[in-house]
C-alpha cells in the first residue's frame, strides 16, 4: 500500500503544472496585446474624460498627438532599424496644413490671414487658397507627407544609406525645414508660427464641448493606430520588416528588395506623424518652427527610447510619459526640470536598454508558451572516435 507523506503533499501543492504554464503563455501571446489595447482605450476614452480637469485633459490630448508621431518612429526605428531623427518635418506638414485652414477660417470667405497684413502687403500666396476647403485640407494632411516621404525615402533607401548616415540626413532635413519656416515670415508666420485660431471646421474652438471632442479624436486615433500596428506586426510584412532590420543581406538574397520593405514603413510613419501634427494644432492652439525642428524630433525619439522602440505600446506610453514629465517638472522646477528628465533617460539607457517595455518579456518568461520551450538537443558526436579512426 502506497502512503503519502506530508512532504509529498506540500510539494504537490506548491508545484506548478508545466502544461498550465504553457497555456497561460499561449493566452498571453495571443490576447495580451488585445487586452493592452482595451485597457488603454478604457483609460484614455473613459477614465480620463471623467477624472481630469479641462486643462489636464487638453494636455493629455497634446501628448496623444505626439504619441502618434512616436508610434510611427517605433515602426520605422524599432521594427525597421531606421533611426529617423527628422520626424518633425512630417509632423510639421500636417500641423501647418491644419493651421493654414484654421487661419483662413478665421479670416472669413475672402479674407487674408492677419500676419500677412502685419508682415507683408496683404497679398496671399496662391498655394494657400486650396486650404480654405476642409476636405482638401484633410486630403493634404495624408497625401502631402506620403508624397514627400516617398520621394525622400526612395532617394535615400535605394542608395542603401543606413545607420548613422540615414539619421544625419533625416536630422538635417528637420533643420532645413525649420529654417525655411523661419525665413518665410510673410508666408508661414516665421518664428512666431501660426496662432490665434477661433474655429476648427466651423466649430467654436473655445467651446468646452469642442475641446473635449478634440481630445476624444486624439485619443481615439492612438487606439486606432495601435490596432493597425498590431495587425501590421503580426502580418507577413511585419515579419519581413524585422528580418530586414536584423539581416538585410539575407533578405536581399531571398529575392526581396529591402529598400521597398523599409520604404513602406517610412511612409506609414510619416503619415502617422502628419496626422498627429494635424490634431495637435487645434488642441494646443499654435504651431511654430520649435514644434518641428531637430530638437523636437529628438524629443520624440527620447519618448520612443524610454518606452521601448520595438514594442507595440512602448512608443505611445513613452511619448505620453515624456510629455507629462515635461509639463509636471517644468511647473515645479522651472529651471531644473531638464536635468531630472535627462537623469531619467540615463537610468533607462543604463538599466533598461530596451525601454520600460522590456520589463514585459521578463514577466512573460514566468509563463512560457509551448513555442518558448528549448529545442531538443542534437545527438552528441563521438569526435574522439572519429579522430582515432
Amino acid at each position: 500500500m502506497t502512503t503519502t507523506t506530508a512532504d509529498d503533499t506540500a510539494a504537490g501543492a506548491t508545484a506548478v503544472d508545466p502544461s498550465s504554464r504553457r497555456s497561460i503563455g499561449r493566452w498571453v501571446s495571443a490576447y495580451g496585446p488585445v487586452f493592452g489595447i482595451a485597457l488603454m482605450a478604457l483609460v484614455l476614452l473613459v477614465w480620463a474624460p471623467g477624472a481630469l480637469s479641462d486643462f489636464r485633459l487638453g494636455n493629455l490630448g497634446r501628448y496623444c498627438a505626439l504619441a502618434l508621431a512616436s508610434m510611427g518612429i517605433g515602426l520605422a526605428w524599432g521594427r525597421g532599424g531606421m533611426l529617423v531623427m527628422g520626424q518633425g518635418v512630417f509632423f510639421g506638414l500636417g500641423a501647418y496644413a491644419m493651421a493654414m485652414h484654421m487661419k483662413l477660417e478665421a479670416a472669413g470667405p475672402d479674407g487674408v490671414p492677419d500676419f500677412m497684413i502685419l508682415y507683408g502687403d496683404g497679398t496671399m500666396p496662391g498655394w494657400w487658397e486650396p486650404f480654405r476647403s476642409g476636405p482638401f485640407t484633410l486630403f493634404a494632411i495624408v497625401a502631402l507627407p506620403a508624397f514627400v516621404s516617398f520621394v525622400l525615402g526612395y532617394a535615400i533607401l535605394k542608395r542603401r544609406v543606413k545607420g548613422a548616415y540615414f539619421a544625419i540626413l533625416t536630422q538635417a532635413m528637420a533643420v532645413a525645414f525649420a529654417t525655411l519656416l523661419i525665413a518665410t515670415i510673410k508666408q508661414t508666420g516665421g518664428f512666431n508660427g501660426l496662432n490665434t485660431f477661433s474655429t476648427v471646421f466651423g466649430h467654436n474652438l473655445y467651446d468646452p464641448e469642442v475641446k473635449k471632442n478634440l481630445y476624444m479624436i486624439s485619443a481615439g486615433l492612438v487606439i486606432f493606430f495601435l490596432v493597425v500596428l498590431w495587425a501590421l506586426y503580426r502580418s507577413r510584412y511585419g515579419e519581413l520588416l524585422v528580418a530586414t532590420r536584423d539581416a538585410e543581406e539575407r533578405v536581399r538574397f531571398l529575392g526581396y528588395d529591402p529598400a521597398n520593405v523599409k520604404l513602406f514603413a517610412f511612409v506609414v510613419a510619416a503619415i502617422m506623424a502628419s496626422i498627429g501634427g494635424a490634431i495637435f494644432v487645434p488642441i494646443a492652439g499654435i504651431v511654430s518652427p520649435t514644434n518641428v525642428d531637430a530638437s523636437a524630433s529628438i524629443m520624440l525619439l527620447a519618448g520612443v527610447a524610454l518606452g521601448g522602440r520595438a514594442s507595440l505600446f512602448g512608443p505611445a506610453i513613452g511619448a505620453i510619459a515624456v510629455g507629462y514629465g515635461r509639463s509636471t517638472l517644468s511647473e515645479r522646477f522651472p529651471n531644473q526640470w531638464t536635468y531630472f528628465l535627462g537623469a531619467l533617460f540615463i537610468l533607462v539607457v543604463l538599466f533598461l536598454p530596451g525601454g520600460v517595455a522590456s520589463l514585459w518579456p521578463k514577466l512573460r518568461s514566468l509563463f512560457p508558451s509551448s513555442n518558448d520551450q528549448p529545442a531538443a538537443a542534437a545527438p552528441a558526436v563521438d569526435t574522439a572516435g572519429a579522430e582515432a579512426s
